[in-house]
């Protein structure tokens, strides 16, 4: 699993190859920076910080992060955490969380992650894509408790 940075004066985007799941959705978004076709696939010329950032932040799986170096803001984080069910697909899960070893040392942390529920990923806790595969289908949603008598 590569992990790269790409960089101007202004802004660092950070790509981690192991939590992305390729939706797409940075391409969709902003194809002149996000482009597969090219190489590198990530120009950040081609797109305005804004945009970038912009962007960045809407990666479901926390594999594009940033770091700005203009001392403007950096990402912030969602408080309380949330974490959504995707229909046929990972739990998205957004704002300040850690994922925790069985041994509770702490080996991810937030913003961002698509976290595995169909258990098949090969790339557990996280996400990749093997649902697709598994035929996977979403587990009904669980009932409130009976009244206490």
């Amino acid at each position: 699993m590569a992990k790269r940075t790409y960089a101007t004066d202004q802004l660092e985007v950070h790509w981690d190859s192991g939590r992305c799941i390729h939706t797409g959705w940075c391409a969709k978004a902003l194809i002149e920076v996000f482009n597969t076709e090219q190489h590198p696939w990530i120009q950040l010329d081609a797109g305005s910080l804004e945009e970038i950032v912009e962007v960045v932040e809407n990666c479901p799986s926390g594999a594009l992060t940033y770091t700005r170096l203009d001392d403007g803001p950096q990402e912030r984080t969602q408080v309380p955490a949330t974490i959504v069910p995707w229909p046929k697909g990972p739990y998205f899960v957004r704002g300040s969380f850690e994922v925790e070893d069985r041994h509770g040392e702490t080996f991810d942390t937030g913003p961002r992650a698509t976290l595995c529920r169909c258990g098949a990923s090969a790339n557990h806790p996280f996400c990749d894509l093997s649902h697709r595969e598994s035929g996977f289908a979403n587990y009904p949603r669980v009932s409130s408790p009976p009244e206490a008598d």
